[in-house]
């Protein structure tokens, strides 16, 4: 039934004696089923909620997938060093994060560091050194390479301590659209200089590059964004 006679007699008009409230003719009773319609739409209302709920939670999950798969697959991916040939700037169990539309938007830059299919199919990170239409050397009188004729000053900014920039000479001039590339660790750094006989004198292809290397994030007291050094910046 609906509301209570007590709770109508509490809303009536002015409070009088018992005597003057003039008695209210009974209503006629509810049909049985109307209270049990009500019951049974009361308890429908969670289940639909709680279905429209879990609707809603999967086709966000489905969203953020779909988010994260757009995202690796065109703008950002994570790598993790296996080597030394980075050091000290990238070390072993580091992870970067790669931007791959950096190139989709503006040229590949001396000092870039990049992740690309090396010379075995693999992918493989160093450091660009030469850029197309550059001409690369080791060594000039104080055993510094030089880009153009131009010497870099590489030690103290991101070359491993204490060692030279190169115990290879070469001399290379880098064909349009190809990449000459070296690790900071000379030493322990298969690059450039061990493929100078592949036919393309051990440079890359720019089309070989998955993007430019600008965060390392793991370990936690190692994050740092991969700044290009100023080294480069006197190449001409």
């Amino acid at each position: 039934m609906g509301e209570s006679d007590e709770s109508r007699l509490g809303t009536a008009g002015p409070v009088g004696s018992a005597d003057d409230v003039p008695a209210e003719p009974e209503k006629p009773a509810e049909p049985a089923g109307e209270d049990e319609r009500t019951a049974g739409e009361k308890k429908d209302r969670p289940a639909k909620k709680k279905g429209s709920g879990l609707l809603e939670t999967l086709m966000y999950t489905l969203g953020g997938v779909v988010v994260a798969l757009l995202v690796h697959t065109f703008l950002l991916q994570s790598f993790y060093i296996p080597s030394e040939s980075m050091q000290n700037t990238l070390l072993v169990n580091d992870y970067v994060v790669v931007n791959k539309l950096a190139y989709k938007l503006g040229p590949v830059e001396r000092g870039d560091i990049v992740v690309f299919k090396g010379w075995d199919g693999e992918d493989t990170i160093k450091r660009v050194i030469g850029v197309g239409g550059d001409h690369v050397k080791c060594c000039d009188a104080k055993h510094r390479i030089t880009v153009n004729g131009t010497p870099l000053d590489e030690e103290g900014k991101y070359l491993y301590p204490g060692v030279h920039p190169s115990s290879m000479e070469f001399d290379v001039k880098v064909p349009k659209g190809r990449l000459w590339l070296m690790g900071d660790h000379r030493n322990n750094s298969a690059d450039s200089r061990f493929y100078t006989d592949d036919g393309h004198q051990g440079t890359i292809s720019e089309d070989d590059v998955i993007g430019r290397a600008f965060l390392r994030y793991w370990p936690l007291n190692r994050i740092s964004f991969l700044s290009q050094p100023d080294t480069f910046s006197v190449v001409r």
